[in-house]
């Protein structure tokens, strides 16, 4: 399968990298609660849940964390009410960015990320203004080194036949990405067979990328740590197209 995706390169980049671990989980536990409190705490039978928890499990949260959340969410443990929304601005250059957040304070957040627009030269917009330029996607994340034997013709075909849309081999991992609505048969397809997983996740993921002039890169990567430093901010998506040689 043909194509580059810098979307997936960098974040695979910066969630290895990434040395906050308990800001992770505190994202994470966020979403778990809040997919157990609208759909039930039964992972079978709540497909937002199932998606949440294997996200956490990618991301190696323990299990105890997981357990937790899902009770704040189903009310057997006391926790807090957090309300989803999706922000849409440009960042420098007139970069798109989405930003999704669970937050207990509307108020709060907005003003923040309005902040963090401003003060990196973007601005928040409207509802719509930028989203029609992302689709939302299933992604997997498969580590080369942890399975150094594997075929990837067989692999390919395992992930196509169980629904997936496309297959990348990068240089030290494979990216699967399919529907949201196949996202569940590709994934479980893969585990029965073995598989795990660095990333997987639904996201959004650009249809096109933008190159940024050299002089917007500094306050480009300001904005994107800013966002995900944010408690309430769950991800930040964009459709910068980072050179291959920038230090992140």
């Amino acid at each position: 399968m043909s194509g580059h995706n810098k979307w997936s390169t960098i974040k695979h980049k910066k969630g290895k990298a990434d040395a906050k671990r308990g800001k992770i989980f505190t994202k994470l536990a966020r979403y778990i609660t809040v997919a157990a409190r609208e759909g039930g705490g039964d992972a079978e039978y709540n497909n937002a849940l199932k998606n949440a928890v294997e996200k956490a499990k990618a991301e190696n949260m323990p299990n105890d964390n997981i357990e937790r959340a899902i009770k704040k969410g189903t009310g057997d443990l006391e926790g807090i009410s957090y309300e989803e929304i999706t922000y849409e601005g440009y960042g420098p250059g007139g970069i798109a960015v989405l930003v999704e957040c669970l937050t207990d304070n509307k108020n709060r957040t907005v003003a923040d990320v309005k902040h963090y627009f401003s003060k990196c030269g973007g601005n928040l917009g409207t509802s719509g203004s930028v989203s029609f330029m992302f689709e939302h996607k299933g992604i997997l994340i498969i580590d080369k080194e942890k399975f150094p034997e594997c075929d990837e013709d067989e692999l390919m075909m395992l992930a196509i036949d169980a629904g997936a849309d496309d297959l990348q081999i990068e240089e030290d991992y494979f990216e699967i990405t399919s529907e949201m609505s196949s996202f569940g048969a590709v994934r479980e397809a893969l585990k029965a067979e073995g598989f795990t997983f660095e990333k997987a996740e639904i996201a959004y993921i650009p249809q096109n990328y933008q190159e940024l002039p050299e002089e917007h890169h500094k306050n480009m990567l300001k904005l994107i740590d800013m966002m995900e430093d944010h408690d309430d901010i769950q991800e930040m998506y964009h459709n910068w197209d980072i050179p291959d040689d920038l230090e992140i």
